[in-house]
Parts: structure tokens; C-alpha cells; sequence
């Protein structure tokens, strides 16, 4: 089964992506581009979609307008490149979840989650719900008997009440009272740190000096080393000019680039194995998909990257991108430290850099547009950047039908769904993973590639679809045998 509702359907023609920009707006002087932040970069961690370990069963979803729908959902487990596996809940229930999508972790500024003023009490949901606490443990706070689905089930029940404005209530009672608890004692909490981040992570200088600084945002001790390949004598250091190995939350880093190296270019990387902070949001990097947030994780890889450039005499380019969703597309961070102005081009548009100057290009996109371009410049400076704009959850569309499908089909086509299989998380989770009664609970997981995943943020609205399709079939057949009856007879 799949979503027909509102911005779901357009989000399933959008899977088939659409590279480039639509408009590129102004270019201005670059204050920071994230006031309160530094500099964008990248990093984190990488997970690809799988199933669900606990099927939330039936929830009721009760719109502003009154229109109700069931949907099902429940917890997903998603696979770490690298090791580790994740826990995590919809917060974008009218959008298809499409079965092994790539996923990156992201900050709330770059989700659905920016402009959500109950984000924090989301947070504060998957602190005090199911998994970080047990069903056993919630049952006994609320003096029922909770099984997995049904803690599950009050879980996302309260999140999705918050995260995309409805009504959800389970249809189980001992679950509803689960959601309406955890409504009720919400309070907002801050947003969680990255798992790993480095700001900016791209910077420009000369040979003979640090180049940087590069700051690293983590909950983790990642260790630090230069890439293969870049010339003899580069090295990591911290602001003394002391060689670094290793990081933690807020250090300062540098490429120390000898005098003398000649003109180029060279990576760092940061690694650890830690733990993803609960609340962290998850977005689609393969094409539209639904949000994803983080409520448990085991131990898993995470990774970032930054590089450095430097000339001894010239245009020396750096550029950093990240989504914005405030202003509905990305912000462009583009810096020129050496002594010529460097000018590049952007979908048809030239921009120019002075020297020693920063300015932000502002690219804006239109929601879930994909977008692939590449900024050049001298010296064989290259940086490509591409993505899915995901910044909104799906708005409420036409009332589908209240009659539940006993057997929802995970594909969207006329082909009979797979029966569920036994969903059993193949790591053991930690603190932050599933506690107590952790065995996975059958759930449905698409049967390829690219598959909806229908139990989260979908409608049973298929059937009705495929019986208008069937009738409007045979509407159009007898209407071309009446025509060429009526040609023949003219004739």
C-alpha cells in the first residue's frame, strides 16, 4: 500500500530524481550563515532503512478538519555502514518510507524539526517512552500490562502528535494511556550534539602556516589523521601547532602545511565508535523518503571529513554547503584567502570571491527537489554537492478510506505482498537500544529495493484506488469501441 495523501503522491513521483538548481538567489557578504552555530560541515553517521522490529499496530489519526484515518507504524531498525544498528520513529506520517534508502544524520535545522516548537518535547518523549524505557517499566508506571507493539505503539503515537500536528491515538487502551502520559509530562529539552561533525569542512590558506581552524562537534573521542595521499610533511595539529590524534567536543584543528609544499590539496578524517545521540533527525540522501528520528542506538560508526588548500600565490578556494531550512534551501559558504579573486559559476550565474573575503551564495530549492552541482577553481579545486531538500512534513490531503486492509502491501502495484517476516535486531543494544524485552515482533519490510515501507505514514486507500482504476479501464474501452462504431457508420 502506499500514501495518496497530499504531498505523499508527489513525493512518490519525485523518487525519480531531478538533478540541478531551480534559481539561484543573491550573493552577499557572508556573516555566519548559522548565527548561533559554526559554520555548516559534515560528518556523522550513515545508516540504510530496513524494517520494523515492532510493528505499533493500529493508530488513529484524527486531522484539524476532523477527517480521520488509521495508519500502523512502529519502531525501524536501520543499519550503520561501517557497524552498528538504529532505532528510530517517524515524524512525517503521510510520507512514504522507501525501504533501502540511504539515510544521513542530521541537526533539527536540517528537517522537518527546524520550525517545530514541540521538537524539544519530542526529545523528551524518546527519553521517557519505549525503548530507552521497557514496556515492563512503562506498564508498571501506568499500572497496565504494555506489550512491546503496544509501548511502541503509545510511543510513536505521542511523537506524531507533535511532530505533523494531529490527533493520534492507539486503538489499544492500556497504549493510549501510554500516549497520553507521555503528552501530558512532556517538557522541552535542548537538541542533542552531533555524533560527529567538523566546521567548516573545507578551509584555504598558504604553505608555511596552519590552515584553519576546523572545529570538531562530537560525543565521542574521534581520532584524527590525515588521508592517504596528501604530500609529505602535512599533519593535523592543534592551535600550540602540537600534532593531533585525537579529539573531543569543541577542539580547535589545523592542516599544518610545511613551507615550501607545493600548490594543493589534502583530506583529514575523524572516526569513532559511539553511541547517536537520542533525537538526532535522520533525512534521505537517495530521494524523497519520510523523516526519521532516533530514539536507540548500539554502538556504531561514525565519520566525518575536511579538507584544506593552499597556493602560494593566487586564488585559494574553499567551499562549504549545507540545507537551510529556514530559508527553504542552501546556504553556500564560499571563502577566497589568497591574493587574486576567484570567480566560479553556478548554474549559469558567475559569482566572484575578492581576496581574503567570504560570502554566502543562498540556492533556493523547492521542497524535496534534488540537487547536484559542481563549484570549480584554480589549482584543480573541485567540490561537488548533492541531496534531497527535505524540509517539511507531508500536509494533509484527501480523506482516504476508514476501512483498515488486514494484509497491507508493501509494494505499490497489483502484485500480493510477502507475509511479514521475524524482525530480530542483529546487534545488541546498548543503554540507549532496545531494554528488557527486546526480542523483535514480526513486522513488514518491503521485498526490493526502493520499496515503500507502507506500515508508517501510509493510508489503506490502494483498493479504492485500484477500483477506479479498473473502472475507469473499462469506461475508456467502451468509450473508443463506441467511437469507431459511430466512425465505421459515418463512413
Amino acid at each position: 500500500m502506499f500514501s495518496v495523501r497530499g504531498r505523499g503522491a508527489a513525493r512518490l513521483a519525485a523518487a525519480t530524481l531531478v538533478s540541478g538548481i531551480v534559481a539561484v538567489g543573491a550573493i552577499a557578504t557572508a556573516g555566519p550563515a548559522f548565527a548561533d552555530e559554526p559554520a555548516p560541515g559534515t560528518g556523522g553517521v550513515t545508516a540504510k532503512l530496513g524494517g520494523l522490529t515492532e510493528d505499533a499496530g493500529g493508530v488513529l489519526i484524527t486531522e484539524k478538519n476532523g477527517d480521520k484515518w488509521p495508519v500502523t507504524g512502529g519502531l525501524f531498525k536501520m543499519e550503520v555502514g561501517g557497524g552498528g544498528t538504529l532505532f528510530t520513529y517517524c515524524i512525517d506520517l503521510r510520507t512514504p518510507a522507501k525501504h533501502d534508502f540511504d539515510y544521513k544524520e542530521v541537526g533539527w535545522d536540517e528537517s522537518s524539526l527546524h520550525s517545530n516548537e514541540n521538537a524539544g518535547k519530542i526529545l523528551w518523549i524518546l527519553k521517557n517512552g519505549y525503548p530507552e524505557l521497557s514496556a515492563d517499566q512503562l506498564g508498571s508506571k501506568l499500572g497496565v500490562e504494555l506489550s512491546k507493539s503496544e509501548a511502541a505503539a503509545g510511543t510513536q503515537a505521542a511523537i506524531w502528535t507533535l511532530s505533523d500536528d494531529v490527533t493520534a491515538t492507539p486503538k489499544s487502551d492500556d497504549a493510549k494511556k501510554l500516549t497520553e502520559q507521555l503528552l501530558k509530562d512532556a517538557v522541552t529539552l535542548e537538541e542533542p550534539k552531533a555524533s560527529l561533525a567538523l566546521s567548516p569542512s573545507s578551509v584555504a590558506g598558504k604553505a608555511g602556516e596552519k590552515v584553519g581552524p576546523i572545529t570538531v562537534t562530537t560525543n565521542a573521542k574521534p581520532t584524527i589523521a590525515v588521508a592517504p595521499g596528501a604530500p609529505a610533511g602535512v599533519k593535523i595539529v592543534d592551535k600550540a601547532g602540537q600534532p593531533v590524534t585525537e579529539a573531543k567536543n569543541g577542539d580547535e584543528i589545523f592542516f599544518d602545511v610545511p613551507a615550501g609544499t607545493a600548490d594543493g590539496s589534502a583530506e583529514l578524517t575523524a572516526e569513532a565508535t559511539a553511541e547517536v545521540s537520542l533525537g538526532r533527525a535522520f533525512v534521505s540522501v537517495d530521494g524523497p523518503s519520510q523523516t526519521l528520528i532516533l530514539a536507540g542506538s548500539t554502538a556504531s560508526t561514525v565519520k566525518a571529513t575536511a579538507s584544506a588548500t593552499w597556493a602560494k600565490k593566487g586564488a585559494v578556494p574553499a567551499v562549504t554547503v549545507a540545507k537551510d531550512c529556514a530559508k527553504g534551501g542552501l546556504e553556500i559558504i564560499a571563502s577566497n584567502e589568497g591574493d587574486e579573486p576567484w570567480t566560479f559559476d553556478l548554474k549559469g550565474t558567475s559569482y566572484t570571491i575578492g581576496a581574503g573575503e567570504t560570502k554566502t551564495v543562498t540556492v533556493p530549492l523547492a521542497e524535496d527537489e534534488a540537487y547536484k552541482f559542481t563549484i570549480t577553481g584554480p589549482n584543480g579545486f573541485e567540490e561537488t554537492f548533492e541531496g534531497v531538500l527535505d524540509c517539511k512534513t507531508a500536509t494533509p490531503g484527501p480523506k482516504p478510506s476508514e476501512t483498515p486492509t488486514t494484509e497491507p502491501s508493501t509494494e505499490p502495484s497489483e502484485t500480493p505482498s510477502t507475509q511479514p517476516s521475524t524482525e530480530t535486531p542483529s546487534a545488541s543494544p546498548s543503554t540507549s537500544a532496545p531494554t528488557g524485552d527486546t526480542t523483535g515482533t514480526t513486522g513488514t519490510t518491503g521485498t526490493t529495493g526502493g520499496g515503500d515501507l507502507a506500515e508508517t505514514g501510509s493510508s489503506n486507500a490502494t483498493p479504492m484506488i485500484a477500483g477506479i482504476a479498473a473502472a475507469l479501464v473499462v469506461i475508456g474501452g467502451a468509450a473508443v469501441f463506441i467511437l469507431r462504431k459511430k466512425k465505421t457508420a459515418g463512413h
